[in-house]
């Protein structure tokens, strides 16, 4: 089958290529760019290419089937209806927006332009529609750091970004951990928030609010997160190699390993962080996927990020990164006294560092590449 690149910033592109690729005889689509090959194997329907928040490259390969199962397992889950694209059309999280508007047989609303509360509230209203006068319940799918930009418009006294959040029957909230303080800003205003678990290599997201999808399964092995089922990607292009690492089979199925840390007790997951992202700090291991939700629950930090950062004295520390606008001097002793306090004292970020604004990936994940980077900087003129 026939691969070829579509500009993933073009999203009204996108929705042709899936159309074709999904739901006619092909070709496949790529996006993200990336050096690959002009042919995939037959079912392919799209490959997405991204660096991911740590930087390394990933060609993820996902068939026709793959993609519409999830749609139809979304579907089941949360209801039909119409979708809004307010997300990147060419990370899997827009993909799956696109093809689950396809797999129902309408037309989704995509948001033209650069995200803002004014343009999201605006094309929230224009969705509005009905079925022989029955409404057509609307849905959509934000990263946390759009959710927060509506909330920050409501408190600023924004009525149609309150109608726009309010209206939708269920809002997809992932890409990363929603922090507490946020989900509560939004189930203040009457969001209907559903947090979302997953990854290209699933789809998209397959465990929503801790619950798997219909036909996902979930297994913890040596404390790792395990997934498997019909929304599983076939691989990585071209490297069949990570392939093998990291989709194993067990009998007849097929797990992906997730490397993340994570529980499944009485049908729910609860998950703990990454298995990659623990530092050694004096001898204890510590996980700054852990500091950084404890530091999360700090008032006016529910933005922060976590960071690595070399340390003479320790071996390893961390920094906290914020766009807050606090002192940095008073939330130092603010985190460290919490994380101490929940966590222990090995655990207890060095410093806060307060920046303009953070980078983040197309995706709208905080680029922590960048953040490792600027943290480093500011330890080296510090």
């Amino acid at each position: 089958m026939n691969l070829e690149p579509v500009d993933g910033s073009d999203a009204r592109a996108v929705l042709r290529g899936l159309r074709g690729a999904v739901l006619g005889a092909g070709p496949a689509i790529a996006l993200g760019g990336g050096d690959l090959p002009h042919e995939v194997p037959a079912g392919t329907a799209v490959v997405v290419t991204t660096s991911g928040s740590t930087g390394h490259p990933k060609s993820v390969a996902i068939s026709r089937a793959a993609l519409t199962s999830s749609a139809l397992a979304t579907a089941d889950r949360l209801g039909a209806g119409a979708w809004l694209l307010a997300l990147p059309a060419g990370y899997i999280a827009g993909v799956q927006v696109l093809v689950r508007s396809l797999v129902a047989g309408r037309e989704p609303a995509i948001l033209a332009g650069s995200f803002s509360a004014h343009a999201f509230a605006a094309a929230a209203a224009a969705m509005a529609s009905s079925d022989g006068g029955v409404r057509v319940p609307t849905y959509t799918s934000l990263v946390p750091a759009q959710l927060q930009t509506v909330l920050d418009a409501i408190d600023g006294g924004d009525t149609a970004a309150a109608r726009a959040l309010e209206g939708f029957e269920a809002i997809l909230v992932g890409g990363q951990a929603l922090a507490p303080a946020l989900a509560e800003r939004a189930a203040a205003v009457g969001a209907r928030i559903v947090r979302t678990y997953g990854s290209s290599e699933t789809s998209g997201g397959c465990v929503y609010d801790g619950i798997p999808l219909p036909g996902v399964g979930v297994r913890i092995d040596e404390g790792e997160v395990q997934l498997s089922g019909p929304t599983l990607a076939d691989g990585y292009l071209g490297d069949p190699e990570q392939t093998a690492r990291v989709f194993v089979r067990d009998g007849a199925t097929r797990w992906y390993r997730t490397g993340d840390l994570g529980s499944f007790d009485d049908g729910r997951l609860r998950v703990t962080g990454r298995a990659d992202n623990v530092i050694i700090s004096g001898g204890v291991n510590v996980s700054l996927d852990r500091v950084e939700r404890a530091v999360r629950t700090i008032e006016g930090l529910a933005d922060a990020v976590v960071v690595p950062v070399s340390d003479e004295r320790w071996g390893q520390a961390s920094v906290v990164v914020t766009a807050a606008r606090v002192d940095a001097d008073d939330a130092t002793a603010l985190v460290r006294a919490a994380v101490e306090a929940e966590i222990g004292k090995a655990a207890r970020p060095r410093e806060v560092l307060v920046v303009d604004r953070l980078p983040l990936l197309p995706s709208g994940k905080p680029d922590r590449t960048a953040l490792r980077a600027l943290a480093a900087d500011a330890a080296a003129a510090g």
